[in-house]
């Protein structure tokens, strides 16, 4: 590094450090910086939890035969229609299975006509007076016996026709992949997951709240908003379903938080926070444009009364639904703030 990438270098870390120091010579001598009094303001009363992104309606599509994998068609975030073929699975061993059915059936069948046969002669017999009477229901027991034989037999031949059916894997509805679970050459088993299919157009957040919160959320009419922190996003909930059973282990119950249809971008899995409101109070709350965050500080910086600012390190809660950030402490009613924080950074405070 030459002498002036490192002067560079310095100059460049200062400028940094002097946003977060009160005081600071000022870059820009005495330019007007916009500010706003905050006060607090009734605002919807919330309750928040942390939530998880799921599909309404999603399934597991698991294998029915044994076999192995020969093709795999789709891969995850394919979108397929209803009936669309997924996977296949050999059918060589299915393929003996059946053929073993339709023996049987052959089998039973020709012992069928054996004994029908001997059903006639009997029959004759008796209506000449040849054979007793027992020995005709003798002989009507063995038929009756062989024809069950022989329904037994095509009903296995047609489970196994149907098994053999399954090696070819078809998604249950239409939807999008979520998960390819099984690769071509893996073996299936009967039940062993092979790929995780969802419906796009139907998702919600699932939350789990404590059973404390349960008297103030159980009211009918429940208003949710989900928001998602990393982007900043917030959505309207379109339903709010609270489930009316907690679990023994956690104390918690579920609560099912459905997303508009317009919901573009948000998938099965992703992280969300629901703000379920419960009532209104005065609450104070800043511009986000006003917050500076450096590191571990968040702050605002605060009018001095001497035509300068200084730095003031807030403890903020969640972003409300018109955008501002809820104050928890570090700054009361009445005061002023400055709404462009870099600037007020560099700002020269009046001596």
């Amino acid at each position: 590094m030459n002498k002036r990438q490192h002067v560079h270098r310095w100059a460049a870390l200062a400028l940094s450090l002097s946003c977060l120091l009160p005081g600071a010579p000022a870059a820009g001598g005495g330019a007007d910086i916009p500010t706003l009094t905050v006060q607090a303001q009734v605002r919807a009363r919330t309750v928040t939890a942390e939530a998880t992104i799921e599909a309404v309606r999603q399934a597991t599509v698991a294998a029915q035969v044994q076999g192995r994998v020969l093709e795999a068609r789709v891969d995850a975030g394919a979108r397929v229609r209803q009936g669309d073929v997924l996977m296949r699975i050999d059918t060589r061993e299915a393929d003996q299975a059946l053929a073993a059915a339709g023996a049987q059936v052959a089998a039973a069948q020709a012992r069928l006509v054996d004994v029908r046969a001997a059903l006639e002669r009997a029959q004759a017999l008796k209506a000449r007076n040849f054979v007793s009477g027992s020995a005709l229901d003798q002989a009507q027991a063995v038929h009756d016996a062989a024809l069950a034989q022989v329904r037994a037999a095509e009903a296995g031949r047609a489970q196994v026709a149907a098994s053999r059916g399954f090696a070819t894997v078809t998604a249950p509805f239409s939807g999008i992949v979520a998960q390819r679970l099984t690769e071509p050459g893996e073996m299936a088993q009967p039940g062993r997951p092979l790929l995780v299919v969802y419906e796009p157009g139907a998702l919600r957040a699932v939350a789990d709240l404590p059973q404390a919160r349960l008297a103030e959320l159980g009211q009918a009419g429940l208003q949710a908003r989900i928001e998602f922190p990393e982007s900043g996003r917030q959505l309207e909930a379109a339903d709010v379903t609270l489930l009316p059973a907690t679990d023994p282990r956690t104390h918690t119950a579920r609560a099912r938080v459905s997303l508009p249809a317009d919901a573009g971008g948000v998938v099965p899995g992703m992280a969300a926070r629901v703000h379920f409101r419960v009532g209104e109070a005065p609450r104070l709350a800043v511009p986000a444009a006003a917050v500076l965050r450096r590191g571990e500080v968040t702050g605002v910086y605060v009018a001095d009364g001497k035509g300068g600012f200084v730095l003031r390190q807030l403890r903020v809660g969640s972003l409300l639904a018109d955008g501002s950030i809820e104050v928890l402490a570090g700054l009361k009613g009445g005061e002023l703030l400055a709404l462009d924080p870099v600037r007020a950074g560099l700002q020269r405070s009046a001596p």
